[in-house]
């Protein structure tokens, strides 16, 4: 039974329960029961609309921006614009396009790090942890090669482009609640110790795999530097290759290659993204499969760190305050064992990842942070850690408990 759910129907203007423990299920329930009698106020739909489609109740100027940015991340970058002269990619949206602007991406980008069972070293004075695999015409005539992984480093991986679809939902979400989620010692005692991430601004880290990012907007200036190899006013010195210097000859562009307004528009464009609607087949049987598999979902404690709903915080922007979307994630720190263990960051081991948002698997053929399961099942049985219990409770369902809950996943 969806408790959680429950109450948030019950109340909607509650705070919504993140953690709910088995012994607590019972009165959970009765409160619900208690509160839908004194709460008039009707439940507000969620946030979703097609892929790549912007969020409902923009105003004009949102819509604007919203249009400008999608143009501007679909913008391939030359040389003569600033383009590397090392990079992976010439436009943002060649990371993530699948199966629209701003999804999901099939190109790879190689990290490498190194851990040494305390503190996680990014290889800064090797040229950091993302390797550029590409060089412009420039760049090669003046020398420069492809990266290659820095002497030393413990992990290296070949990471699969996120989709960023809602993800200006999930930055508007009131800090305050991320930390109530946030169980780092275990206090429930339920195997589960969720903890945020301390990010690079202010507020706690939500984005990135590893939840090094506070802001949006850090995200996306990151990606700009690194993918496409652009300096930034807030970067304006060109990366160093493999830890050398740039020749003057390889990137005669003036710095920095983009203003502040380029990085703002393509920001507000990321969040203005809806996040997918459910994929739902017509037939009633059919569905009625899902919402036992939702039910499997509980029951397993996938929820406990797959946290299927989410109420931003107040927030200037009309589609952006006090919403209701599907998320799945906790946006936390777990650990999740050695089978996927292999990059750290700058807050988080080897093997601790910040959980990953489930909604829009639909849209999914390959899954985890490298692409390395090609399914669904596949992917939850690589999970350990404080997973283990989880994924124990779902190898023992029945094969139909198992197949629904399979196919409620595929439906998101």
């Amino acid at each position: 039974m969806d408790t959680t759910g429950a109450v948030r129907r019950a109340c909607p203007s509650l705070r919504p329960v993140h953690h709910v423990s088995q012994a607590r299920l019972g009165l959970v329930a009765l409160s619900a029961l208690a509160l839908s009698g004194a709460c008039a106020s009707p439940v507000p739909d969620l946030a979703e609309g097609p892929p790549g489609e912007p969020l409902p109740g923009l105003t004009q100027a949102e819509s604007d921006r919203f249009a400008q940015g999608r143009a501007l991340f679909a913008r391939e970058f030359t040389e003569d614009d600033g383009l590397g002269p090392l990079f992976n990619q010439a436009r943002c949206s060649s990371c993530h396009d699948l199966p629209t602007s701003g999804g999901h991406g099939a190109e790879p980008v190689r990290k490498a790090t190194r851990w040494d069972g305390t503190r996680c070293d990014l290889l800064v004075e090797g040229g950091g942890d993302l390797l550029q695999t590409s060089v412009t015409d420039r760049g090669r005539a003046a020398g420069l090669v492809p990266e290659l992984t820095p002497e030393g480093a413990t992990g290296v991986v070949e990471l699969q482009a996120p989709p960023l679809y809602g993800l200006g939902l999930v930055e508007a979400i009131d800090p305050a609640d991320l930390r109530a989620a946030a169980d780092p010692d275990d206090a429930d005692g339920d195997g589960i110790s969720g903890r945020l991430a301390p990010g690079d601004a202010d507020g706690p880290g939500r984005f990135g795999m590893k939840a090094n990012h506070s802001t949006l907007y850090s995200f996306i200036e990151e990606a700009t530097r690194g993918e496409l190899g652009l300096t930034t006013p807030d970067h304006p010195f060109e990366t160093r290759p493999q830890g050398g210097s740039v020749p003057e000859a390889a990137d005669p562009a003036s710095d920095p290659e983009v203003d502040r307004g380029f990085l703002d528009v393509v920001t507000a464009y990321v969040r203005f993204l809806a996040p997918p609607e459910p994929v739902l087949p017509t037939d009633p049987g059919a569905r009625a499969l899902i919402a036992e598999g939702r039910e499997a979902f509980d029951a397993v404690g996938c929820a406990s760190c797959h946290t299927p709903e989410w109420t931003t915080g107040p927030n200037p922007s009309p589609a952006l305050d006090r919403v209701r979307f599907r998320a799945y994630s906790d946006f936390l720190l777990h650990d999740l064992g050695p089978d996927v263990a292999d990059i750290c960051g700058p807050s988080a081991s080897p093997s601790e990842w910040r959980t990953a948002r489930l909604v829009g698997l639909a849209h999914r053929r390959a899954y985890l942070h490298d692409g390395r399961a090609q399914s669904i099942d596949a992917a939850i049985q690589r999970h350990g850690g404080e997973a283990t219990a989880s994924r124990d409770r779902y190898r023992s369902l029945p094969e139909e408990a198992r197949q629904n809950l399979l196919r409620f996943l595929q439906s998101l």
